[in-house]
């Protein structure tokens, strides 16, 4: 009996020393810690002592009033601080040079630029094929007027006018009768020619009548002369085996029959030689 109530009250003992070493580590920590962090106390001083002096209001303070510039300013925060009736509000200067028209001489006047030159070139406008020109009139042997346009005929060599033909102390104004027969060839018909690559009122250019060629026509009769190299050589050799245009005679020439008038009454006859063409 005696040696369990020993062994109880030792249990007790052990626990009670326990629980005081728990308690002084305890309030050992909480000094640490109140001796660490001191309370701090926030004081807030007196706003008497703090007042700012006023400062002096400037003269454009004025134009706050205006309703314009108070409009344009921006509207000002609001805060929750409150303002006491005897404390005096800074107010914010306004710069005039903001609200000003520009000085002479900054805005300078527009001044016209020439265009940039374009990006591409644009697309060239294609030449008809064929040109036609009315009313045609031969001026030579190959050389034909249409308005204001004076056309070469290609491939052949322009004749004069004043080209004379014959031999023998017998010559005939060739030239001036080969114009005549181009001219009785054209009868004022339109001429659709190939349109000429070179710009100017003297142009160079192959045409054709009727679907007629005006080179071949003029070569096959003898009335012109085509140029080395061309495909009409073949037909000036047979013009000139036939004699036609400037390698025959005189066209002139022809002679009609003699008129012979028989009149019993008259009792004569009378012959008439033909005249010259």
């Amino acid at each position: 009996m005696r040696e369990q109530f020993i062994t109880t009250a030792g249990g007790l003992a052990a626990l009670a020393l326990y629980a005081g070493i728990l308690m002084s580590g305890a309030a050992a920590i909480r000094g640490r810690d109140s001796a660490a962090a001191p309370d701090f106390v926030l004081e807030t001083p007196d706003a008497a002592a703090t007042e700012e002096p006023a400062e002096a209001v400037p003269a454009d303070a004025g134009a706050i009033g205006n309703s314009d510039t108070r409009a344009a300013l921006p509207p000002e925060p609001k805060t929750d601080v409150a303002i006491d009736k005897g404390a005096r509000v800074t107010v914010r200067p306004i710069e005039p040079s903001l609200f000003s028209l520009p000085e002479k001489g900054v805005a300078k006047p527009l001044q016209r630029v020439a265009p940039r030159p374009p990006l591409s070139k644009p697309p060239e406008k294609e030449k008809p094929a064929t040109t036609v020109y009315r009313q045609p009139v031969a001026l030579a042997s190959g050389l034909v007027r249409s308005g204001d346009t004076t056309l070469q005929i290609m491939r052949i060599e322009p004749e004069n006018t004043e080209k004379q033909c014959g031999g023998s102390g017998k010559s005939w104004p060739c030239g001036m009768i080969a114009r005549t027969a181009f001219r009785n060839f054209l009868r004022a018909r339109a001429l659709v020619c190939d349109t000429p690559q070179e710009t100017g009122n003297t142009v160079t250019t192959r045409c054709n009548v009727a679907g007629q060629d005006v080179a071949e026509w003029l070569v096959a009769n003898g009335w012109a002369i085509p140029l080395p190299g061309t495909a009409l050589e073949a037909k000036a050799d047979a013009a000139r085996k036939a004699k036609l245009g400037f390698h025959g005679n005189d066209p002139r020439d022809l002679k009609r029959a003699p008129l012979v008038v028989n009149d019993p009454s008259v009792g004569v006859v009378l012959e008439e030689a033909a005249p010259d063409l």
